[in-house]
């Protein structure tokens, strides 16, 4: 989900502007808007049990970025920490250089935080786009609290704090171990099994605390992606392989940790899980004979990766379109499902922002237009979102173009995402 920038760079409300400044009884707040957003924030949750590859999986991502033989003539990604990233990078040429794969991190939850900072646009392009620069909070949740009961009353408390720092995510990785499954081969239902009953468990034993005071959540992740990790051992899979094993061996598990997370947020039909699956791999890990030790990895052949910032910022728009056709979706729960669709869908669609402002400003808590508005406009920049094929690539094209690296960016997303489900790496709800 998108949060405001003043929540984390420690500024004063006022300080910053927000995309869509409405409050939670609805469109009746508008404060000065003259100054449109600059800074937009997603998160992504990231599940998995210990050695399932998580920190591999994230020093591949961003490590990738940064290697001087790449290139990318729309944006570059930034470790917002220079510690976390000079580590991540450590990690990533130990893999290249010397085949060496990095320590795991155990017990300890990290947070990433990542800019994808635009290049400088052109004439008054860079000042009515949007949000210059986008960021992603990575969130890595510690595998062994998924296997181990906390040692005391202080560590669950920490697990349930820590909890909470993931609620702003609408999207979840739900990690299955690639290496695991593989070793379990015949009886994989035993593997799977574990997995989902481990992480239902977990949730049970913070699902009190986090109800405790105000009932169901409204900000919870709602789009869990059952992802394979490691996925470059099984080089004869497409997704749907995976996604048919799932299914046939642990449907029934699936169900229960959707009855359990159903349990825990408000509109439990705005819910996917077991319905998104995607293949996930770092690098092609080349192993000695007698030993899982690598001897060889090539970091260019990974699976995968280049979805998660299509996936974090543009899957939770899409869902929330899907999701307000099919159902009549309560607008606490849409504000907080992608709560920057507006930005992004106007970016996409090349809307002015600026005009978008004007009609915000007009619109009261005693206009008569509200409800009007609060209904069409988002059913205006659904449009947006549902453009695919040779109209999307001329978008893409358009905007390259033009140097509106912005709508750029966000248009080659969106073709990103398309071509995963055509090329069976990546399979969504429908």
């Amino acid at each position: 989900m998108t949060r405001d920038y003043a929540t984390f760079s420690g500024l004063a409300p006022a300080e910053v502007h927000t995309s869509l400044p409405i409050a939670s009884d609805g469109w009746d707040r508008f404060p000065d808007m003259a100054k449109h957003p600059r800074i937009r924030q997603q998160n992504i949750a990231v599940f998995g049990e210990s050695g399932s590859g998580k920190t591999v999986l994230v020093s591949s991502f961003y490590g990738r970025t940064q290697e001087g033989s790449h290139k990318n003539d729309l944006w570059d990604l930034v470790a917002d920490k220079g510690g976390q990233g000079n580590r991540l990078y450590q990690n990533y040429l130990g893999m290249r250089d010397s085949a060496k794969t990095p320590m795991t991190n155990h017990f300890l939850n990290t947070t990433y935080d990542f800019s994808v900072k635009l290049k400088a646009g052109e004439g008054d392009e860079e000042k009515s786009r949007p949000f210059d620069e986008l960021r992603l909070a990575w969130h890595d949740y510690p595998g062994e609290w998924f296997q181990d009961d906390p040692s005391s009353e202080e560590e669950n408390l920490h697990r349930i704090d820590t909890f909470r720092t993931l609620l702003s995510s609408d999207v979840a990785l739900l990690l299955v171990d690639g290496q695991k499954l593989l070793d379990h081969r015949g009886e994989e239902e035993r593997y799977l099994k574990s997995v989902f009953h481990n992480f239902r468990q977990a949730l049970v034993r913070v699902k009190g605390p986090l109800l405790s005071e105000d009932g169901p959540l409204i900000e919870f992740p709602r789009i869990w992606i059952l992802s394979l990790s490691k996925a470059d051992l099984f080089p004869d899979w497409d997704v749907n392989t995976f996604r048919d094993l799932v299914i046939l061996k642990a449907a029934d598990d699936i169900e229960h940790l959707r009855s359990t997370i159903a349990g825990m947020i408000v509109t439990p039909d705005a819910l996917s899980i077991g319905e998104d699956f995607m293949l996930l791999s770092s690098a092609k890990f080349a192993l000695k004979a007698d030993s899982a030790e690598p001897v060889e990895i090539d970091l260019k052949q990974r699976i995968g990766l280049d979805l998660i910032l299509p996936i974090a910022s543009l899957l939770p728009l899409e869902r929330r379109v899907l999701w307000e056709e099919r159902m009549k979706l309560p607008w606490k729960v849409a504000d907080t499902l992608a709560d920057g669709a507006d930005v992004i869908a106007a970016a996409m669609a090349g809307v002015k922002f600026t005009g978008f402002e004007k009609l915000l400003r007009r619109v009261t808590k005693n206009d008569a237009q509200a409800a009007f508005v609060a209904k069409v406009l988002p059913a205006a920049f659904a449009a947006a979102i549902k453009i695919v094929g040779p109209k999307l690539k001329e978008m893409n094209e358009d905007a390259r173009a033009k140097h509106l690296y912005l709508r750029a960016m966000l248009t080659q997303f969106k073709i990103d995402l398309d071509q995963a489900v055509t090329e069976n790496v990546f399979r969504k709800q429908k």
